[in-house]
């Protein structure tokens, strides 16, 4: 019988590695147990350039460092700096109620197994379950075994509510008149509490109304104009605002949220192309997720025909700011011959570990569908005179493990407010159709 100890023993599932190999240390001093199935499903992982076959690999370095010479049927100690321990268990157990209850001998199921086997071996212990996969805390829940998510990198409540822009009411009509007048002032005193760098305000009073944001660099309420980028003009005061900082070459990564027909996509692109002359390349890209498990690498085509359709979305946007001028104008040739040349190009997200992006503006459309660690990765990316933008919607999530709150997108929001280089807007009303608005408000 193994010694009892007293602490929490985690029980690790393959959708928790998957989503950060580094989760094995940040469970602090409490004992963290592996399943040899999830061994085996991280061996099936563990080629590919797909950053959860990246996470796998540096999952399996991370394990092999930590045995060292010691056998893993032991608690090995963890070395972060807390005193946690780690070892692998076995599903062998001959009194699994597993067996009994689902028809087939999945690796959830051997998982199940394992979990409830430790438990039995430590019952002064509190052994929990953590995955990422909703239906296997269920049915771990449903076997009386505790089950929790993997919460590291997950943003709470009550701070899912940061949208970027503030309204100011009772500003004096003075003020807001120099605003107009000079195209700044220095009394941000207006904006009380709420004064934050790269934020934006609608700066209201009885009679009148301005839009303005305020300026890190020279701690000013700047004035806002709706102004046009490439034949496409703001329709609302969040669409000009994501377009400011789109523009601000001060602002070097921009986030840009908001349920379908806001205009993220289309903004971002108009911008890019308004500063072309500031950058040698318009990067795309956009995460792949395969419908119906059907994966890409099976697809006919070589790289790019492969991941044409799903860039689809792209193209059409930038199809839409072309049709806004006419077939000879110059600005219309001017995006062809960008196209022809590469100066407009699609990138697939699995290849983007290990370069170097210099002076390129990066769109990641849909960002909502990538990890934290995934949009660490992009963003780590940045060389001299890049600009990374991200967009999507943190509600509409296409991957199964990430939700609104542990989403890349999510967490760069919650994470970088406030930093003189982060700018963030929330765009809420849909400017696609009117048909597309009736969808999102009753369906």
């Amino acid at each position: 019988m193994s010694k009892k100890i007293s602490k929490k023993i985690y029980v690790i599932d393959t959708s928790v590695l998957l989503h950060d190999h580094n989760s094995i240390k940040r469970f602090e001093d409490n004992y963290i147990a592996i399943p040899i199935t999830v061994l085996e499903e991280l061996d099936k992982f563990k080629v590919g350039n797909d950053t959860r076959n990246y996470e796998a690999r540096e999952c399996i370095r991370i394990i092999d460092q930590l045995s060292e010479n010691n056998t893993l049927q032991d608690w090995v100690d963890l070395e972060n700096g807390f005193g946690g321990k780690l070892k692998i268990i076995h599903d062998d157990n001959p009194d699994s109620p597993t067996r009994g209850i689902f028809a087939d001998i999945k690796n959830d199921h051997k998982i199940l197994d394992a979990a409830i086997r430790l438990s039995q071996e430590e019952p002064k212990s509190r052994v929990v379950l953590v995955t990422k996969d909703i239906n296997l805390r269920l049915k771990a829940k449903a076997l009386d075994l505790p089950a929790e998510d993997y919460k590291t990198g997950r943003v709470e409540d009550e701070r899912m509510n940061y949208l970027g822009k503030s309204l100011i009411e009772d500003v004096d009509a003075e003020d807001i008149r120099k605003i107009y007048q000079s195209g700044h002032t220095r009394k941000t005193s207006i904006l009380g509490e709420k004064k934050q760098n790269n934020h934006y305000y609608v700066l209201k009073n009885c009679t009148s109304s301005a839009l303005g944001y305020f300026n890190p660099q020279n701690r000013m309420i700047e004035r806002v104009d709706k102004t046009y980028a490439y034949g496409i003009k703001p329709k609302n005061a969040e669409q000009a605002f994501a377009l400011h900082a789109v523009l601000n070459p001060e602002i070097k990564l921009v986030t840009i949220s908001g349920v379908a027909g806001t205009g993220k996509t289309l903004l971002a692109l108009a911008g890019s192309l308004e500063m072309k002359n500031l950058y040698d390349q318009i990067i795309l890209a956009r995460p792949i997720v395969p419908l119906s498990n059907r994966d890409i690498g099976f697809l006919p085509g070589d790289a790019d025909e492969k991941i044409g359709p799903y860039m689809q979305p792209l193209w059409d946007n930038l199809n839409f700011i072309k049709n806004q001028f006419g077939e000879h104008e110059k600005k219309r040739r001017g995006i062809e011959e960008m196209q022809q040349d590469g100066r407009i190009t699609i990138c697939p997200l699995a290849y983007i570990r290990g370069r170097s992006l210099s002076n390129v503006v990066f769109i990641v459309d849909e960002a909502q569908n990538l990890t934290p660690h995934e949009v660490k990765t992009i963003i780590t990316r940045a060389g001299d005179n890049c600009k990374i933008i991200l967009t999507g919607d943190v509600r509409q999530i296409d991957t199964p493990y990430l939700d609104e709150q542990s989403n890349g997108l999510s967490y760069v929001i919650d994470r970088l407010k406030g930093q003189e280089l982060y700018a963030h807007v929330t765009l809420e009303k849909g400017e696609r159709s009117a048909l597309a608005n009736l969808a999102n408000e009753h369906l």
